[in-house]
């Protein structure tokens, strides 16, 4: 998501970029502490790691959910009201929660996210942002479980629900619980309402109170919401809303009553939409204030939305929605339907006008490239929030156009595929969901429209010379940055986005370019994501998945990219020739000066102009510190160069090229 900044990758090597309009710098991690680095040395680069999580019967040793692998599940029946006069959202809302674990539980703890506006909030406190028109959040008037009032306690952004009974292994119970909240305005963040000059847009998110995940790693995982995003289990949600009848929304899932909420008209272009690769207008700009547009004059409307299997709903209400969509082709003949709702202000030709396109094209080459789509509708919302994503519809800023816009929205709607489909924990693991979404932002970028958005470039994370790599020296050298495998909330704004976004990505190219190739690399990949496609996969999971798959023991650099933040030099020291006679051949000679190690390319020139490059694997210095490669020639070598591409983060590159 990207409340305050958005970073996408992209390029054949793939370069960065921090995106969206409007964002607030995030500084320089350059100018950050540095120091001077350790020196390379071998046995600590290729000792053995243990993994923070041991493989056992729920989570097996190559990376796959074990034979007794188990998850809960919470289905959720909602029947809300948005009342706008008073912005205030109100509803009765069932869950449906079963127990999948061995374990009795005893209590139950569920995840009230709204309180996070309220005046005294612990997110006040962690981050020194006092909300500017806090809300009481969650006001709770009913909570029962299977029938009879339950007694819960509240702290913060979660309610412990203390059970009569246990819930045994392998039950049911239902809660059932009643509620009102007020919508906060634009302070918000990732759910907010802002006015138009046709009307108010809602961005509606966080909307319910939804259960905490019970999992095998920690039992009830109870983490407070302070910002840093969710971790959910999965369910059917079959929810309806009542809203004025001028007003549309677009929510996640299925809407279910089309005949009850649309116009004939509007009925017949969804119908056209569905065949046509090309937007259809549903509500065009000129029907925006017609009456005849909306099925009733006056009082309310419902509009009844189903999704399953997913994570969580979210959905935009307006009266000024303009709605547009077009057919998505997915593998093996399915289809979906994108759809984007804008106010016309946003209706611009390099704008929102475009915006069914970009979803359309992001979901198609996403699907083709690593996992299908799984849910009938792909939807955009233009509004208040700035760019953020839930299961099957994002929030834009109604205020983006051209490529920021494009990129904003490839990025928020891959989240689908992390974490929406693969459910990692956002609040524990955010480099697993922001990182690999990133990641598989590079081929969108590259691939749309023959690249008219592409290449993405960053001025603070890739510098005048073009090569993403090097921009990522001045993060390693920073000692205060934080490593990848750090939890998301204590993570400042100066290293959140360098290091979740970028540097988890820009490993995901290192292994895919420069360790195992796109052969190896992508069908690991692919095979982690159908494994763990609606599970809870954990770091230890991936870095297993990885190694079996790619049939590589990776250790090494799980170790210094992920759990290090180390630098990396290497160095060409000398090139002589056998003999004392380049008719012999030439021996070149590589020295590793700092704590990482990667495999590296070397370019050779021959007098006569004769150009050969060699692979050195990273085995070369699994000894010692300076790998000795032997090349055969007849030729005088004219120049040596390591890492020709600049595909490698590394310090420094004057001693990458002999002779000097």
């Amino acid at each position: 998501m990207a409340v305050k900044r958005k970073i996408l990758l992209c390029s054949a090597v793939v370069a960065c970029l921090l995106g969206a309009a409007g964002c607030s710098k995030t500084p320089n991690s350059a100018s950050q502490t540095t120091a001077a680095p350790a020196t390379y040395d071998p046995l600590k680069a290729f000792a053995s790691l243990t993994l923070p999580d041991p493989a056992g019967a729920t989570r097996a040793a190559d990376g796959t959910p074990g034979s007794a692998y188990w998850q809960n599940r919470a289905d959720y029946t909602i029947h809300a009201v948005l009342d706008p006069a008073s912005n205030t959202l109100s509803a009765d809302e069932t869950i449906t929660y079963t127990n999948n674990s061995p374990n009795a539980l005893d209590y139950l703890w569920l995840q009230l996210d709204q309180n996070i506006y309220r005046k005294n909030a612990r997110s006040v406190f962690a981050f020194g942002h006092a909300n500017p028109a806090p809300t009481e959040g969650y006001v709770l008037d009913t909570v029962e479980t299977n029938g009879a009032n339950t007694p819960y306690i509240v702290n913060d952004t979660r309610a412990q629900l203390r059970l009569a009974q246990s819930l045994r292994a392998h039950d049911k119970i239902a809660i059932h619980i009643r509620y009102h909240y007020v919508v906060p305005g634009k302070f918000g963040g990732r759910t907010a309402h802002e006015p138009t000059k046709n009307g108010e847009i809602y961005d509606i998110a966080q909307w319910y109170p939804r259960m905490a995940v019970y999992d095998d790693l920690r039992g009830w995982d109870t983490l407070p919401y302070l910002g840093s995003e969710f971790y959910l289990d999965y369910g059917d949600v079959d929810y309806s809303v009542t809203v004025p009848s001028d007003m549309l929304i677009a929510g996640s899932g299925e809407l279910v009553n089309p005949q009850e909420v649309l116009t004939k008209s509007e009925m017949d272009r969804l119908t056209q939409a569905r065949m046509s690769d090309k937007p259809v207008m549903i509500r065009t700009a000129a029907e925006v204030n017609d009456p005849a547009s909306r099925p009733k004059q006056g009082g309310t409307l419902t509009w009844h939305f189903k999704m399953a299997n997913t994570r969580d709903v979210a959905f935009g209400a307006s009266k000024a929605f303009a709605w547009d969509a077009a057919r998505i082709n997915l593998p093996d003949g399915k289809t979906a339907l994108a759809q984007s709702v804008y106010p016309l202000e946003a209706a611009k030709a390099n704008a929102w006008s475009r915006s069914t396109e970009f979803v359309k094209d992001s979901v198609e080459n996403f699907s083709r490239r690593w996992y299908p789509f799984p849910w009938p509708n792909a939807v955009s919302v233009g509004g208040p929030v700035g760019g953020m994503e839930y299961p099957a519809l994002v929030f834009d800023s109604m205020k983006m156009q051209g490529a920021p816009m494009f990129w904003v929205t490839a990025h928020e709607i891959g989240h689908s595929w992390f974490p929406m489909t693969v459910g990692s924990n956002e609040r524990r693991d955010p480099w697993m969901d922001e990182g690999f979404n990133t990641f598989i932002d590079v081929f969108e970028s590259e691939d749309f429209n023959r690249g008219e958005f592409g290449p993405k470039r960053d001025s603070e994370f890739s510098p005048k010379s073009a090569h993403p790599a090097d921009g990522l020296v001045a993060l390693l050298a920073d000692r205060a940055a934080p490593i990848v495998l750090t939890a998301g909330d204590p993570v400042t704004e100066t290293y959140r986005h360098p290091v979740s976004y970028y540097k988890s990505a820009f490993g995901l190219v290192l292994l895919r370019d420069a360790i195992l190739g796109p052969q190896r690399f992508d069908y690991a990949f692919r095979k982690y994501i159908r494994d763990w496609a609606f599970k809870h996969p954990s770091p230890s999971d991936f870095f297993r998945a990885m190694d079996s798959a790619a049939g590589e023991d990776l250790s090494w650099f799980w170790r210094e990219w992920y759990f290090t933040n180390e630098t990396y030099d290497v160095a060409v020291t000398s090139v002589k020739p056998l003999k004392n006679d380049w008719k012999n051949g030439a021996t070149v000679t590589l020295e590793n000066r700092d704590p990482m190690v990667f495999p590296v390319t070397l370019e050779v020139r021959y007098e006569g102009g004769r150009v050969v490059r060699v692979q050195v694997p990273v085995e070369a210095w699994m000894r010692a510190t300076a790998a000795t490669v032997p090349l055969s020639s007849s030729k005088q070598i004219v120049s040596v160069t390591a890492d020709p591409d600049h595909v490698l983060p590394d310090r420094d590159r004057a001693n990458n090229l002999w002779p000097r």
